[in-house]
């Protein structure tokens, strides 16, 4: 990279440059702001002399997407090798320049249009006050001229304006047209150090997010290759399978983990463009085909439920790799690892290192080898009674949740199967969470909070059931109804892992009994889909540790 040049150029000059595509403001540049009053003070400067700082442009041969060109105008692309000027800092004040002196409407995000051509000279101002102005309501026409006729009407237009005001006009234009307007640029640098300038420089000390950059890195006119348009693809199709939730970030790491095995944010930095925009389609199937197997298999029908997003990537470096559904041992050394890292708060911390060391584990899967573990998993009931307070935010929980809704949990009134939707579980008191004993309830016997908000003590259920039928009720006056109404209860309690209203404790309202009852059955699931290894049986202070760590992030 060359230190940075500074220059001054004429408005004329800049004006040249935009209109033939040489300068552009690139994607990763927040939307144009500025009111035209704003605009009009800047031009006020202009014209009195003022400094209005100085121009950031970064040259480069390569071509990013650049937002609509300035101010949203159809302005031809530079030619193939040309060099372009990227507005790294004063997008904002360029634009007003090139709205306000040559009259453009600008059409705005939401719609609205603003008339640049609608900014004046006010013929009768004094220096000390403001000579642009866009209020005109209380001013003689003939004592206002617009900026866009002082710059470009011809001498009959100037020449109808009373003699006192020709002198004013003729200094006026001639200010804003030999105005030395400052730049400094920034020659041969990689689009990292760029977007780094960029951001320490941004006035809103807003960093710029890894896939804003990459989104500017990747841009490819002739393979008409766009990563912002590309993402919104893939979310509209995952939209009808409930999967809309998936980060940008984890689609980039999916990319790096399938071309280098790593996703560290500087090893995505430096991904080769042409690769990566070569894997992308063969990427996004693999997304597409990790999501169809988390809802078909695990039968996880929401994004908000899946424990980590990460999962998505390991799973679809699999299926990558893999272009069939596994089948006999590898679905199960898959089932075995995805269990693994959703119940021990695998991906809580050091997310990139632990994707790494797991892309080798999935290479043994792939190879149809059983991978080993360095951290254990409990399956104890009493593990599970000691570790599951309540929060949407921990592996964990949603783990447990995932095992909850594989049994297509149905109503308790009608045996209807239980709608689960992102929207609702996006909190952790949704329409969908229901304590089978109440809060209020055990609220009154003195129980911990921790205690009442357990695991072990939710049902996934209806709005209706939840907020009007149930309410604080203990649960042998409200199964009470329920079995009046529900002629096949047991079988309908059963999909929610409480499999016997006798021994559970709930004609009886025992809290005790149904905890350790229901620990029992959630155990057994649990061990149904984890392939018990040597570290399993040598203690479990790892995984606590996990949960301890898993816990300090959540606060």
């Amino acid at each position: 990279m060359k230190l940075p040049e500074p220059h001054t150029k004429t408005f004329s000059t800049l004006v040249g440059e935009i209109e033939n595509g040489q300068i552009k403001i690139p994607q990763f540049q927040r939307e144009f702001v500025w009111t035209m009053q704003k605009s009009a003070a800047l031009i006020d400067s202009i014209i009195k002399g003022y400094p209005i700082g100085t121009f950031i442009f970064w040259r480069t041969n390569e071509r990013l997407r650049s937002v609509k060109n300035i101010g949203k105008l159809d302005l031809p692309e530079p030619k193939p090798g040309e060099f372009v000027d990227y507005v790294l800092d004063g997008q904002q004040r360029l634009t007003s320049l090139f709205a306000s002196l040559q009259g453009v409407i600008l059409t705005r995000e939401d719609g609205r249009e603003d008339n640049f051509s609608q900014i004046f000279i006010d013929l009768e101002a004094q220096d000390s006050e403001q000579i642009v102005i866009t209020d005109i309501a209380s001013k003689d026409e003939k004592s206002l001229m617009s900026i866009l006729n002082l710059l470009k009407g011809d001498f009959m237009l100037l020449a109808s304006y009373p003699d006192k005001y020709h002198e004013k006009l003729k200094n006026y234009k001639n200010r804003i047209e030999s105005y030395q307007y400052s730049i400094i640029q920034v020659k041969d640098a990689p689009i990292e150090i760029a977007t780094e300038i960029f951001t320490r420089i941004n006035v809103s000390g807003q960093a710029l997010s890894l896939f804003e950059i990459m989104a500017a890195k990747t841009f490819d006119y002739e393979k008409n290759f766009d990563l912002t348009e590309k993402f919104q693809e893939l979310i509209e199709n995952l939209k009808p399978l409930n999967y809309e939730t998936i980060s940008d970030a984890t689609v980039l790491q999916v990319v790096s983990i399938i071309l280098s095995k790593e996703c560290k944010r500087q090893v995505i930095l430096k991904l080769d463009k042409n690769s990566f925009i070569d894997i992308w389609d063969k990427a996004i199937d693999s997304i597409e085909r990790s999501v169809e197997y988390f809802r078909n298999f695990y039968r996880i029908p929401v994004s908000h439920l899946l424990p980590y997003n990460a999962l998505i990537i390991p799973f679809s470096y699999f299926f990558f790799h893999h272009k069939d559904k596994p089948t006999d041992d590898k679905q199960r050394y898959l089932e075995d690892f995805f269990w693994r890292c959703s119940l021990s708060g695998r991906y809580s911390s050091s997310v990139e290192s632990k994707l790494a060391q797991d892309i080798k584990r999935i290479d043994e899967i792939l190879a149809g080898d059983l991978p080993t573990y360095d951290w254990s998993i409990d399956t104890s009931p009493e593990f599970i009674k000691d570790n599951g307070w309540f929060s949407t935010s921990r592996s964990y929980v949603k783990a447990i949740l995932c095992i909850y809704v594989y049994h297509q949990p149905k109503s308790f009134n009608d045996n209807s199967i239980v709608n689960v939707s992102n929207y609702w579980l996006k909190q952790a008191n949704s329409k969908n969470y229901h304590h089978f004993f109440p809060k209020a309830h055990l609220k009154k016997q003195d129980y911990f909070d921790w205690y009442i908000n357990h695991i072990l003590n939710i049902t996934i259920v209806d709005d209706f059931l939840n907020k009007r039928e149930i309410k604080a009720q203990a649960p042998s006056k409200y199964m009470a109804k329920f079995q009046a109404i529900n002629h096949d209860l047991e079988t309908t309690m059963k999909t929610h892992l409480i499999e016997n209203l006798d021994t559970f404790g709930i004609w009886n309202d025992d809290y005790e009994q149904f905890l350790s009852e229901r620990a029992k059955v959630v155990s057994r699931e649990i061990s149904k889909r984890i392939i018990k290894q040597e570290i399993d049986k040598k203690g479990q202070s790892n995984l606590v540790d996990d949960f301890e760590e898993e816990l300090t992030t959540i606060e």
